[in-house]
């Protein structure tokens, strides 16, 4: 070392004694080296006994614990600027991608709130018209049922007309076939005959014998006789008149009865279809408007992600 090269040059010896200037300045910077070095010495070794530590050694600690501090640091920071290089380059790329997504997405949105909006108008409109479809066929089977009813009502009375009719009719053969004839027109029947002779279309010469017949008292019961069975078939043609005006009118209320309940039928099935049309598109309506009120809030949100 240094101390010892010194202490070589500083002691006098046989090979390294020379009477020179300069070997006399160089032994004596040599002690004067010596005595710092022995002067540092002991105070370290003052100082050490009192601190318990090398100075020199903690300066080299402490420089040291700075160093790794400071690589630490290092680490850190580029840790963290690699971290943001990596967020701007995927950050961009993501932004782009979002861009590019809602400008794809937007047309498709607009597109859907359109057809929903127009589907809206069009089940609002259906309901509208199924509504009042429904109404309506109510409303004709309440006109269809009136009617009905008074037809029956109608046909009930003529029935019954004719009905009477055609027994007294079947009473006036009976008894001029059976010579009752007298005690016939006694009774309640013969001023029924007496009516239908008026109301019924009859020639005028069977109008005159109906009358004639009708006219008779019990004192003349022989006066007619010879006319009875000329009686008889005009009664006979009358009855069946009458049998076959009753025919007609029942074949009658039979019809419009059948043309009531096809009807009826039909109306009822377009009020149950009307019903369910209605349940069914009142239901879509709604969920439609759920739809329209989503499609305006994510096109809110994807014009946003332009700004």
């Amino acid at each position: 070392s240094a101390s010892s090269s010194c202490l070589a040059q500083a002691i006098p010896t046989p090979e390294n004694v020379a009477p020179t200037a300069t070997a006399g300045m160089a032994s004596f910077r040599c002690i004067l080296v010596l005595g710092l070095l022995a002067g540092a010495s002991a105070i370290s070794t003052r100082d050490g006994m009192a601190l318990g530590a090398n100075p020199i050694r903690r300066v080299v600690t402490l420089l040291q614990d700075m160093q790794k501090k400071v690589d630490a640091e290092g680490v850190r920071d580029k840790e963290l600027f690699d971290k943001y290089m990596c967020y701007c380059q995927t950050g961009a790329d993501d932004l782009a991608k979002s861009v590019a997504a809602a400008e794809t997405k937007m047309p498709q949105v607009t597109s859907a709130l359109k057809e929903s909006t127009a589907e809206k108008a069009q089940l609002s409109a259906d309901l509208d018209q199924h509504k009042k479809d429904r109404s309506d066929a109510k409303q004709a089977i309440a006109e269809a049922t009136a009617i009905r009813e008074k037809e029956a009502a109608t046909y009930a009375k003529d029935s019954g007309d004719h009905e009477t009719n055609i027994k007294a009719l079947g009473k006036a053969t009976a008894a001029i076939s059976t010579g009752m004839s007298s005690s016939f027109l006694q009774s309640s029947s013969a001023g029924v005959l007496r009516r239908l002779t008026i109301d019924m279309e009859l020639s005028s010469a069977d109008r005159d014998i109906m009358a004639s017949f009708l006219s008779q008292g019990q004192g003349e019961q022989t006066a007619y006789a010879p006319r009875s069975g000329e009686i008889v078939g005009i009664l006979k043609q009358m009855k069946e008149t009458m049998e076959k005006d009753l025919a007609d009118l029942t074949a009658e209320e039979n019809a419009a009865k059948a043309t009531y309940e096809q009807l009826v039928a039909a109306k009822e099935k377009e009020i149950a279809a009307n019903s369910k049309s209605i349940e069914g598109k009142t239901a879509r309506l709604g969920k439609v408007g759920v739809e329209i009120e989503t499609f305006r809030e994510d096109l809110e949100d994807t014009s946003a992600s332009y700004e």
